[in-house]
C-alpha cells in the first residue's frame, strides 16, 4: 500500500523553522522558505517526477516516455522518487527553484499540501481536464482532487481498501454479506471458533496501513477527522463508535499486534474468515506471487481455491440506514507552478489518453481507472482494464480470475470513496497524521490489552491530532 506526507513579512524566519520541523515529521510545509521561485519556462525539455519508482514500473513508464518523445520532439528526464521522501524533496526543490515540470503517481494529501503552499499551476490542470473532457472522469475523483471549482490535479488511478471474506464459510453459517458494522461484527463473532479467526485487522501502531484500515470503518460510520469548521473531531460520538467497532472486531482476530503482512498471511493460510486489505491483495490471492502464495489446507489441491471462494465488500455502512463509504487513495498528475506549461500539458494529456492503458497496466489491481474512456469511446478504459494481466511470478488476465461482478465492485468503489479532511480543505493535516501516526498509536493502545477503552482511544487520537494541527498554523 502506498501512504504519505512564502510566508513573508516579520514572521518569515519562525515559519521556516517550523517548516523544517514539520518536514521531519513528513508534513512538508514548503513554499514559505523558498524565496522567489522562477516563473514558468518554455523550451522542449521536461523533468517528470514519478512515485512509481520500482524498477519494473520505471521501465514501463520509460517506454511511455520514449513514445511521447518520438511523437512530440520533447526530451523528458524521468526521475523516480520515494513517497516517504516526497515532502523533503519538494521542499528542497522549491527552495532551489528547481521543481519538476510534472509530478505523477502523487497521492491526495501531498497534492493538497503543495496546493496550499502555492506550488501547483491550477490553470494548466484545468486546461488538461477540459481538453480530455471532464465528463470522461469519475465525478468523485474530480471532487477529491479539486478545491471547489478549482482543479488541483488530473486524477489518474485508484487503489481501494476492501473487506475480503470467505463466501463458502458465510454460506454455510447462513450469514449475510458483511457490509454493515452489525453484519461484520456478527460474522466475526460467529466464525471465530477453533483454528478460525473472525477477522484480520491491522493494529500496528507504527504503520499507516493501520490508519487506512481504521479510516475505512470510520468514514462508513460518519466519523470525520475534522468538523465543518476545521476543528478536530475524533472524539465525536460517531468516532467513538468507530473505535469501539474496530476494537470489538480486533478481539476476534489473532493475538498480538497485526501488521500489513500478518493480516494477509492469516487470511491466505485459511485461518481468518475476513481480512481488511487493499486491492493489491488480488495477485497474491490468485496465487500469482511465489513469495506470498495462499497456503490454506484446500489450496494445496487447488491453488485458486481462495480466489474462487472469496467475496469482497468495497463500501460499508455504519448502520443499515446510513450511506455506504470506503477508504481509498487516488493518485494524480499535476503541473507545478514553475513548469514548462505547454510541454507539461501535452505530457499529461498523452499519459491520460494514448499512454493511459500502459500506465494502468503496470499493476491493474492497484491502478483502477478513474477515467472511463474518451468522448468517442466512453467505456474504453474500464473495459480494457478488466482484461489486463496481474501477477508477479505468473500473470493472468483479471477477467479470467475474478467474476465480472467482483470487478464491477472495484470500479464502482471510486464513487463511494471518502477521505478524512480532504474535502474539508485539511489536506496538510491529513499528511501530518500520515507522518506521525497518532491514530494508529491510539488503536495500538486500545487493542494492546493495557485497558485503554474506545472512548479513551478516541480522546487520545483527538488530543494528538489537535496538537499536530497547531503546528500547521
Amino acid at each position: 500500500m502506498r501512504s504519505l506526507g512564502g510566508i513573508g513579512g516579520g514572521r518569515g524566519r519562525s515559519r521556516c523553522l517550523a517548516a523544517g520541523t514539520a518536514a521531519a515529521l513528513g508534513i512538508g510545509l514548503l513554499a514559505g522558505c523558498s524565496g522567489q521561485s522562477p516563473g514558468p519556462h518554455a523550451g522542449r525539455t521536461l523533468t517528470v517526477w514519478s512515485e512509481e519508482n520500482l524498477p519494473a514500473r520505471m521501465a514501463a513508464t520509460q517506454k511511455l516516455v520514449d513514445t511521447f518523445e518520438k511523437q512530440t520532439g520533447y526530451k523528458v528526464k524521468l526521475v523516480g522518487i520515494d513517497e516517504s521522501q516526497l515532502p523533503q524533496l519538494v521542499e528542497s526543490a522549491a527552495a532551489a527553484g528547481k521543481l519538476p515540470d510534472v509530478m505523477g503517481g502523487i497521492p491526495l494529501a501531498p497534492i493538497w499540501q503543495m496546493y496550499s503552499n502555492g506550488l501547483i499551476d491550477t490553470d494548466a490542470t484545468a486546461k488538461v481536464l477540459d481538453n480530455l473532457g471532464r465528463s470522461t472522469f469519475n465525478a468523485n475523483a474530480l471532487k477529491l482532487t479539486s478545491d471547489g471549482g478549482k482543479a488541483l490535479s488530473v486524477p489518474s488511478d485508484s487503489w481501494q481498501q476492501i473487506l475480503v471474506y470467505r463466501k463458502d464459510l458465510f454460506a454455510k453459517a447462513h450469514l449475510p454479506v458483511p457490509d454493515t458494522y452489525d453484519a461484520i461484527l456478527k460474522a466475526a463473532r460467529t466464525l471465530n471458533k477453533g483454528s478460525m479467526n473472525g477477522i484480520s485487522l491491522a493494529t500496528d501502531p507504527k504503520d499507516a496501513f493501520t490508519q487506512q484500515s481504521f479510516e475505512d470503518f470510520a468514514v462508513a460510520g460518519g466519523c470525520q477527522l475534522t468538523d465543518s469548521g476545521g476543528d478536530v473531531a475524533l472524539d465525536s460520538p460517531a468516532c467513538v463508535k468507530a473505535f469501539k467497532t474496530y476494537d470489538d472486531l480486533a478481539k476476534t482476530g489473532p493475538e498480538g499486534t497485526q501488521t500489513v503482512d500478518t493480516t494477509r498471511a492469516t487470511y491466505q493460510a485459511g485461518q481468518s474468515a475476513m481480512v481488511v486489505w487493499s486491492t493489491y491483495l488480488m495477485d497474491s490471492l490468485a496465487g500469482l506471487r511465489d513469495d506470498v502464495l495462499p497456503n490454506c489446507p484446500q489450496c494445496k489441491g487447488d491453488p485458486t481455491f481462495l480466489s474462487k471462494n472469496s467475496g469482497i465488500v468495497t463500501a460499508i455502512k455504519g448502520s443499515a440506514g446510513s450511506s455506504s463509504a470506503q477508504f481509498g487513495e487516488i493518485s494524480s498528475w499535476t503541473v507545478t507552478k514553475t513548469a514548462n506549461t505547454l510541454g507539461a500539458e501535452k505530457f499529461i494529456q498523452f499519459m491520460m489518453s494514448s499512454g493511459y492503458e500502459g500506465w494502468l497496466g503496470m499493476e491493474p489491481e492497484g491502478k483502477i481507472p478513474v477515467r472511463d474512456g474518451t468522448a468517442a469511446e466512453p467505456q474504453k478504459y474500464v473495459t480494457d482494464w478488466r482484461g489486463m494481466k496481474i501477477g508477479v511470478s505468473r500473470t493472468e488476465p483479471m477477467n479470467r480470475l475474478f467474476p465480472a461482478a467482483f470487478l464491477d465492485q472495484l470500479l464502482a468503489g471510486v464513487t463511494n470513496m471518502q477521505r478524512w479532511g480532504i474535502t474539508q480543505g485539511q489536506g496538510a493535516l491529513v499528511g501530518a497524521t500520515e507522518g506521525s501516526l497518532p491514530v494508529p498509536q491510539a488503536i495500538g493502545s486500545m487493542t494492546g490489552g493495557d485497558g485503554t477503552s474506545p472512548k479513551d482511544a478516541a480522546k487520545q487520537a483527538n488530543d494528538a491530532v489537535s496538537a499536530l494541527k497547531k503546528t500547521l498554523l
